[in-house]
C-alpha cells in the first residue's frame, strides 16, 4: 500500500515541480512589463502587479519600426508554413501511398536534412542571396524558413496520411470521386491534428528565427520581430520593464495560437507517430 501511495504521489509531484520551473520566468516576464518602475527595482520582490500599469507596453509600441516588424513577422512566418504544409501535404501523399525507385533514399534525405544546423549553413546562404541581389528582402527569408521547417513538416503529415485506411479513398473513387475529391473530402479531414501540429511547430520556428534575419536583412525596415527585441535591449538600456513588455509582446502571439491549437497538436504528435 505505502509503495503504492508513493507511485502516485512521485509523478504528480514531479509534473509539478517542472510546472512551475517552465511557468514561472514566463510569468515573470509579464509581471515585471506590468509592475511600476519603483517596484521593479525593488530590493524587496513584488511577486504580484497591485498597481498594474501599461506604461511599459506603450514604451515598446512606440519604439521605431515596431508595427513595420510585426508586419514583416507576421508575413514570413505565415507564408512559410503556408508554402510548407502545400509542399509537405502533397510530398507526405506521394511517399505513403506510392511506390517508386529512390523513395527509401528520399526519405533519410529529409530526416538527415532536419538534423542539419543551419547555423553553419549562413555563409553558404548569404553568398546565394547576395548573388541573387535580394538582400534586404522578405523573399529569401520566406523561402529559407519553409525549407527549413519541411523535413518535420513532411515526415509528421506522411505518418497521419499512412494511418488513414486505403479503403476509406478506394470507396470514395468507387463512389465516382476522382483521386483528387477522394483526398479532398475523404483524407484531408482527417488530417486536420496532424496540419495543426505541424503549423504549430513551424511558426514557432519561423517566429523566433534571428541568426538568418540578422544576416541577410541589415536595413531596419527589413528585419523581423527577433533583431528588433535585440535592439530594443540595446536601446533602452536598463529599462527592465519596457525589456520585458518588449518580450512580452514578442511571445504573445505564440502563447495564443499554443492555447488555441495545443489540445489538437499534441493529440496530432502522437497519432502521426503510430504508423509510417
Amino acid at each position: 500500500m505505502k509503495r503504492s501511495l508513493f507511485g502516485r504521489i512521485w509523478p504528480n509531484v514531479t509534473a509539478i515541480i517542472l510546472f512551475i520551473g517552465f511557468v514561472f520566468p514566463v510569468y515573470w516576464m509579464f509581471a515585471t512589463a506590468l509592475k511600476p518602475t519603483g517596484d521593479i527595482i525593488s530590493e524587496d520582490p513584488v511577486w504580484f502587479p497591485t498597481d498594474a500599469t501599461f506604461e511599459h507596453f506603450k514604451t515598446a509600441v512606440d519604439a521605431p519600426n515596431f508595427w513595420s516588424l510585426v508586419g514583416n513577422s507576421v508575413t514570413v512566418t505565415v507564408c512559410a508554413v503556408l508554402l510548407s504544409l502545400v509542399i509537405g501535404l502533397a510530398s507526405a501523399f506521394a511517399l505513403a501511398r506510392m511506390r517508386f525507385k529512390g523513395r527509401r533514399g528520399f526519405i533519410i534525405g529529409f530526416m538527415l536534412a532536419q538534423m542539419a544546423p543551419w547555423e553553419v549553413m549562413v555563409i553558404a546562404i548569404y553568398m546565394i542571396v547576395r548573388d541573387a541581389d535580394m538582400l534586404n528582402s522578405l523573399v529569401p527569408l520566406t523561402l529559407f524558413y519553409m525549407v527549413m521547417i519541411l523535413p518535420f513538416t513532411l515526415l509528421t503529415l506522411r505518418g497521419f496520411v499512412a494511418a488513414v485506411p486505403r479503403e476509406l479513398e478506394e470507396s470514395a473513387m468507387v463512389d465516382g470521386c476522382s483521386r483528387m475529391q477522394a483526398f479532398r473530402k475523404v483524407i484531408l479531414p482527417l488530417l486536420a491534428p496532424g496540419l495543426m501540429s505541424t503549423s504549430l511547430f513551424g511558426f514557432i520556428t519561423a517566429w523566433n528565427e534571428f541568426p538568418l534575419v540578422l544576416v541577410l536583412n541589415k536595413e531596419a525596415d527589413a528585419q523581423t520581430l527577433p533583431v528588433w527585441l535585440r535592439g530594443f535591449r540595446s536601446v533602452y538600456g536598463d529599462d527592465w520593464g519596457a525589456i520585458m513588455a518588449a518580450s512580452s509582446l514578442f511571445a504573445i502571439p505564440i502563447l495564443i495560437l499554443f492555447v488555441f491549437l495545443q489540445r489538437k497538436a499534441v493529440s496530432g504528435l502522437t497519432d502521426g507517430a503510430v504508423k509510417g
